[in-house]
């Protein structure tokens, strides 16, 4: 279903006269109250009114992380804080977190943003949202929340944690569209397996995963294990959270990003050249509805490329391929670039690991080394020595021979490596330790 025909559905030449008439209008707008892009436009020696096409876009700078941090917490709004109805703050792994506001505005396209994401996720006002995400300063949560009561869906705010009360109320209040991360769900099916309830008598009809990479091969496990269709979403919360791409049920080939609020350009990583269409490298965001924390070329990190083509769904809006890593996430081990979601692919194809998984990497002398630690599922666990032998080697060597690295593979019994309740940490490095 389509929410919103008239966005989603809108012809090219149109679409892309909308995206110049907000672009230049939020150009100006951070021009006159963001110090900091005022500042960067001037550096850059471009002024706002030096946009007159959606190629001049090319020519305004990049906003980076470390810019948002440097700004902490406030100093890249760009309205009084008495129009700031909400704030969000990312996680924030290292140092200070990045925070976000939002208009009471800002809100509105929010929830409409997220409304059309669960649409397309086969979401109607007559399902129940079991939103397992987290609430708070995360904005997953509250985002799919908002994004369901605009659809008019009933709403379950179990959040994440407690996981068999989760699955005592699946049972019993029967939801319809689970939304979790990927890593999480396969946590619920776990659980769901240890208390003895199938997931086929669940009346799930499909999940909307993110906020974390996941390959197409934990798809296929989460759909084999949930009894349901598997959908990604993508969303970032410096852009706006959750729902700036959805994928739509018409063969899960590419998120459908929505252009009327957000253009997405792909670049070489390493030069910031802007690369044509189909060519793989970063994803960078421009906002260009948001009021109090409007971005310009806001450089995601995240790797993956554009799809122009038209879909048999119907929306017009370019799709971005599934996100194959990041370039802050990458390792490089003895000069070979590593993403986890490759190692991930690897042992997906392996019939007797479990999806769980951590990449510890480790400095031996001056030598980098990565140690696979992988859970053996519980059908093909055994105490023979030579068996567990074969099976490591077996990995090893298909790791090698995908990725051309040469890796330590730790097998480990049934359940051992910690569940998340959000995001998975897949990889410990103990070179910063």
């Amino acid at each position: 279903m389509i929410l919103n025909m008239e966005f989603e559905t809108l012809p090219r030449e149109a679409l892309e006269a909308i995206q110049l008439r907000r672009l230049q209008s939020v150009a100006e707008r951070v021009f006159a109250t963001v110090p900091f892009y005022r500042k960067k436009f001037a550096d850059s020696g471009v002024k706002p009114s030096d946009i007159q096409s959606l190629s001049d876009l090319r020519r305004l700078p990049f906003t980076t992380k470390q810019d948002l941090r440097d700004n902490y917490p406030f100093g890249m709004f760009a309205v009084p804080m008495d129009n700031v109805v909400r704030i969000h703050a990312s996680s924030g792994t290292t140092g200070k977190p990045t925070v976000v506001g939002y208009t009471a505005r800002d809100i509105a396209t929010w929830s409409e943003l997220m409304a059309r994401s669960l649409s397309a996720g086969g979401a109607t006002r007559d399902d129940i949202i079991h939103n397992a995400y987290g609430y708070g300063l995360f904005t997953g949560g509250l985002g799919v929340h908002y994004g369901a009561e605009r659809l008019g869906a009933s709403v379950i705010p179990i959040s994440g944690g407690n996981t068999r009360r989760q699955i005592m109320i699946m049972k019993d209040f029967g939801p319809t569209i689970l939304t979790c991360t990927p890593s999480y769900a396969l946590h619920l099916a776990e659980a769901a397996a240890e208390m003895n309830v199938d997931f086929e008598s669940l009346k799930f009809k499909s999940g909307i995963f993110g906020a974390e990479p996941w390959s197409e091969r934990m798809r296929e496990e989460i759909e084999k294990k949930l009894y349901l269709t598997a959908l990604d979403i993508y969303g970032l919360s410096e852009v706006i959270g959750p729902g700036v791409a959805i994928e739509c049920l018409e063969g899960k080939k590419g998120l459908h990003i929505f252009e009327d609020h957000f253009i997405a350009e792909i670049i070489n990583p390493d030069t910031g050249e802007v690369l044509p269409p189909g060519e793989r490298g970063e994803l960078v965001f421009t906002t260009i509805t948001k009021e109090a924390f409007p971005i310009i070329r806001y450089r995601t990190r995240d790797i993956t490329s554009l799809n122009y083509e038209p879909c048999k769904c119907g929306r017009t809006m370019v799709r971005m391929n599934r996100v194959s890593g990041r370039t802050d996430d990458m390792l490089i081990i003895r000069g070979v670039n590593v993403f986890p979601s490759q190692i991930e692919s690897v042992l997906m194809e392996m019939g007797e690991v479990s999806p769980h998984y951590q990449l510890v990497v480790d400095r031996e002398g001056t030598l980098d080394t990565l140690t696979v630690m992988v859970e053996v599922d519980e059908k093909s666990f055994s105490d023979e020595v030579k068996t567990l032998q074969n099976l490591e080697a077996r990995i090893t060597k298909n790791i090698r021979e995908t990725l051309a690295v040469a890796v330590k593979v730790k097998l480990v019994e049934p359940k051992t490596i910690a569940r998340s309740e959000g995001k998975a940490q897949r990889v410990i490095d103990k070179r910063k330790i």
